[in-house]
């Protein structure tokens, strides 16, 4: 790829995606950010004020170490204390109450201390206790001065306002000196005092680590103290309601007819009621319970015998007389079967025998039936038992039922009788506790090391002092670095343009040593002539048809390099064959007639006025297809001239003759010479000066382009300095600008 077509693909791309972040370039882009920081950008401008950002970093340092020096030696001391969340008791029961505090609440408890330790009550305890609103060691060891009577007379107070005054002074003084230090996963809270003097840092780290111990103490035994009163008077209370419910019992139990008994065994605490009513209704409903059972007993012992015949009857046949009486039974029958085998019925020893089976069959009728009497008898006699104990069942049912409703009040006095007793019982356990235990409260906060005189002071600290200073020193220069950036109006990346402007930016001209711009431009490989190919391949795409067909190139101020870019575009132009007329339109410092043999021959100003004909004031140039229009003559009133009627006809005149036409016109800034042009000509090339842009100005001259309608085609950047620039445009500048020179070089 040749060297015109690496520019223009390079900066080609703002032309034809006007300025559209969402192209591809943007995603190449944003691999450079990180977390939307283009860190290029702050490289190059740390790279830029750098001498600075040393400058104020160094002041930083020096002002830290001054002040380093100037500031007076602190020195803290520490105290440290065991706060345990739970105190063991010295005597069982002695503290007021249990305590509530639970694993999961420690770290409330121990904030709750760090509170007391910090607060004022605390202070003035042990200012007090010290003697430090007259002490002026203690004031100088604070650097405060001790407040006199002379600080009052305005106020018209006396001495007891100058003692207030002071006690506000101190507590003022300590609170703001005091540090309370609660380490994560400890309950050992570190006292921490700072002053001047280390024997008074050390001196009031253990006096507040001492008062606080004698404080937790003194709250301990106030609140006993408090209790024990408040007892007293509850106890006096509870002894007369207790007095009242008993009488009040002991007179319903008496009028209601109920025996009042003590507990036994467990129960031996406890009284109740005596009832024989509900004693004797328990025995009789037990008895006649079993007196049903048994009538049930020897009703089926009747209904299974009733119907039965005597022998089938069990209890007639377990019957030891029955069962002998069967034997002689048998023992007849088997001799009258022996006899009737040998002798007929008449026979006297058969009829004998007949009768004497009849006789035994008598007996067993007799006796089965007394047995079978006996039973029935047993079942009336269980029926009717029944019966009685049944009655008496119910008569005694109805006399504990009344008994039972006396004793539904009862039972309301006694329950309200054993609360009084209760309540009183507690409250007199609990004072004599408290009486028994006065004085002899546990502390659950100790002392675990003391304050020791320190013998370095903790400030000031040079090395933490210079890390500090260094820091600020570092935000001050990036401060100073970003403000001075903001407000920076030079050019350095073409984003500048588009960013600042709004314009694309259709060529990058870089910078050239004073002397050899002539030479630059003459030289088609050097890097002017390059840049200046780039910018003609971009004006390619600035139109919708190619090529502007006529274009005026202006700036904002002179020197710009207008004149040198609009020659080089024309000497580019005319360089692809296309017929190019540059006119010389700054009627105000024409300089185009110094490239010509003539450096009189007239030219623009002749066609306005009417005195040539177009033909005339056309000369020829040292370049093919390139042809020349002065400003010659200087006119008095340039605008009249370029604001006439007689302004279009010449630029169509121009355009019928030639391809393209380049004007190159006066600065736009103070002067309307350009903005008269710029409405005639297809587009506007502006050029700005990367040494000397200023935003408002140029801006300023864009908008009389805009009152008028011009069109601007886009920008020009020229003395553009690659070793400045921003980014990826710094490597553009060396390598683009410099591409090819080397074989130049050999070639030479």
């Amino acid at each position: 790829m040749n060297t015109q077509n690496m520019a223009a693909t390079r900066l080609s791309e703002s032309v034809m995606m006007n300025g559209d972040e969402g192209g591809d370039n943007a995603s190449y882009d944003a691999r450079d950010d990180l977390l939307g920081i283009d860190l290029k950008q702050v490289l190059s401008s740390v790279r830029r004020n750098l001498k600075w950002i040393v400058l104020i970093v160094i002041g930083a340092l020096a002002a830290g170490f001054i002040i380093t020096v100037l500031m007076v030696p602190r020195y803290v001391a520490t105290a440290q204390v065991l706060v345990e969340q739970n105190a063991d008791t010295i005597i069982e029961g002695s503290e007021l109450q249990e305590n509530s505090n639970q694993p999961w609440d420690a770290d409330r408890f121990l904030a709750t201390q760090v509170d007391v330790l910090r607060s004022r009550t605390l202070a003035e305890r042990v200012a007090n206790g010290a003697g430090l609103l007259d002490k002026q060691a203690f004031y100088d060891a604070m650097g405060a001065p001790m407040p006199q009577l002379d600080d009052l007379e305005e106020k018209g107070a006396g001495k007891a306002g100058l003692h207030d005054l002071r006690l506000d002074t101190v507590v003022e003084l300590m609170q703001d000196n005091l540090r309370i230090v609660l380490p994560v996963d400890s309950r050992v809270i570190k006292i921490e005092f700072e002053s001047t003097d280390p024997a008074t840092s050390a001196q009031i780290a253990n006096l507040y680590a001492q008062s606080y111990i004698e404080a937790n103490l003194k709250r301990k035994f106030e609140s006993s103290s408090y209790a024990r009163q408040f007892l007293a008077s509850q106890l006096a209370d509870a002894r007369s309601k207790v007095e009242a419910s008993e009488r009040e019992l002991n007179q319903y139990s008496r009028a209601a007819g109920l025996i009042r008994v003590s507990g036994q065994g467990q129960n031996a605490d406890r009284e109740t009621t005596l009832s024989v009513t509900n004693n004797s209704l328990v025995q009789v409903n037990s008895a006649a319970a079993e007196a049903t059972a048994q009538r049930l007993a020897a009703e089926n012992r009747w209904n299974t015998i009733s119907n039965e015949p005597v022998l089938a009857i069990p209890q007639v046949i377990e019957n030891a007389a029955i069962q002998d009486i069967l034997k002689q039974k048998a023992s007849l029958e088997a001799r009258l079967a022996d006899e009737r085998s040998r002798h007929l019925d008449d026979y006297p020893t058969v009829k004998v025998l007949k009768a004497q089976i009849a006789e035994l069959n008598r007996r067993i009728d007799t006796i089965g039936g007394g047995i079978k009497r006996s039973i029935y008898l047993d079942f009336k006699s269980a029926r009717e038992r029944e019966a009685s104990l049944k009655g008496q069942v119910d008569k005694l049912r109805d006399e504990a039922m009344g008994e039972q409703e006396r004793g539904v009040g009862y039972a309301v006095l006694k329950r309200v009788a054993e609360t009084d007793r209760a309540l009183y019982d507690t409250l007199l356990e609990r004072y004599n506790q408290l009486s028994a235990t006065a004085g002899s409260t546990s502390n659950n906060v100790t002392l675990v090391d003391r304050a020791d005189m320190p013998r370095e002071p903790s400030s000031p600290k040079l090395i933490i002092n210079l890390l500090v200073a260094f820091v600020l020193g570092v935000i001050g220069a990036a401060v100073f670095v970003l403000l001075r950036e903001h407000f920076d109006d030079t050019i350095r990346s073409p984003e500048d343009v588009e960013g600042k402007l709004g314009l694309s930016l259709l060529g990058l001209i870089p910078t050239v040593p004073d002397g050899e711009a002539a030479a630059a431009a003459t030289d088609a490989k050097s890097s002017l002539s390059e840049a200046y190919h780039s910018l003609v391949a971009n004006l390619r795409f600035s139109t919708a048809n190619g090529f502007p067909r006529s274009m005026v190139v202006t700036s904002t101020n002179e020197a710009e390099g207008k004149t040198t870019s609009a020659h080089s575009v024309a000497v580019d132009l005319a360089r692809l064959g296309k017929s190019v007329l540059l006119i010389d339109a700054d009627l105000r410092r024409p300089t185009l007639h110094r490239r010509m043999a003539d450096k009189n021959a007239g030219g623009f100003t002749e066609l306005l006025v009417g005195e040539s004909s177009f033909d005339a004031v056309i000369h020829p140039s040292d370049y093919d297809n390139l042809s020349y229009m002065t400003a010659l003559p200087i006119p008095p009133e340039p605008s009249l001239l370029l604001g006439g009627d007689r302004m279009s006809g010449v630029i169509k005149e121009a355009l019928e003759k030639f391809d393209v036409v380049v004007l190159d016109s006066a600065p736009l800034l103070g002067l309307s010479d350009t903005a008269s042009i710029a409405s005639e000509v297809d587009g506007v090339l502006f050029v700005i000066d990367a040494t000397r842009f200023h935003r408002g100005a140029v801006k300023s001259a864009l908008r009389r382009l805009t009152m008028v309608n011009a069109r601007v085609l886009g920008a020009v950047v020229t003395k553009f300095d690659p070793s400045s620039a921003d980014g990826d445009y710094a490597y553009y500048g060396y390598n683009y600008y410099t591409y090819g020179s080397d074989r130049r070089e050999e070639t030479a």
